[in-house]
């Protein structure tokens, strides 16, 4: 088989990723074509991520304005194949994004739900702590926070942090019976113990009525990842 053409180089960093469990059955009617909703010890998850997409490169060329920028997003998690051999994956609900023409060719060219907003983001290092916020502007603003410990650690094998940060697949439902995929190759990540988080966020204003309830949900888990560099190979589509 040959390899895919690597589309898009960059980082991902400092991930906060707040998970709540949810009903698969309101994930239903996202989930792409010939995919499954993938679970952890029976438990359906959805996660809020925010991070810094980092020295961007799109086909080997760097675009002004666009290389550092902030990204938030509300996924959740499929397989795609049969139980012995299928492969991990994220499905976008949507993805917010600070630059209008990333939404565009996002949308335009690759089906994705990305939307523009006004985005902000902070790091802040203490003596023994890591603070890390992002932000986004709906009608009022929408924010993550976490404070964690300075020092990551390795992620333990078969754990839930292993289930929510290494899927490395995409998928998008195109159509009814269209779906495209494509790869997100990187190195397995580390993680800062959680010290304090602070969710504040509409989401039925910003994600639909689907997800209103999350506003008043308890997460499930609460992750600071540090990330690394990325590559999203070029997709295909399955029918």
């Amino acid at each position: 088989m040959t390899s895919k053409r690597t589309f898009l180089n960059g980082q991902w960093r400092k991930l906060v990723m707040i998970n709540y469990a949810i009903d698969p059955k309101i994930l239903e009617p996202y989930v792409p074509f010939n995919t499954s909703i993938d679970l952890w010890n029976d438990t359906c998850y959805v996660s809020l991520v925010g991070f810094m997409f980092v020295d961007v490169s799109v086909l080997k060329l760097r675009i002004p304005w666009h290389i550092n920028f902030e990204e938030v997003n509300l996924r959740f998690y499929v397989k795609y194949g049969n139980d012995i051999a299928y492969k991990r994956g994220v499905v976008f609900i949507k993805e917010i994004v600070p630059r209008p023409a990333l939404s565009f060719v996002a949308n335009t060219l690759y089906g994705e739900n990305y939307e523009t907003m006004p985005m902000r983001h902070s790091w802040v290092e203490g003596d023994d702590s890591l603070t890390v916020e992002y932000g986004w502007k709906k009608g009022e603003w929408n924010s993550l926070k976490v404070v964690a410990d300075k020092t990551p650690v390795d992620i333990k094998p078969y754990s839930e942090e292993e289930f929510i940060t290494e899927h490395f697949w995409g998928y998008t439902k195109l159509s009814k019976f269209r779906t495209s995929e494509y790869e997100v190759a990187h190195p397995r990540w580390q993680i800062y113990p959680i010290k304090d988080y602070e969710v504040d966020v509409d989401f039925g204003k910003v994600y639909g009525n689907d997800f209103a309830f999350l506003k008043d949900e308890k997460p499930v888990s609460v992750y600071l990842a540090e990330g690394s560099e990325i590559q999203v190979k070029q997709g295909a589509r399955i029918k």
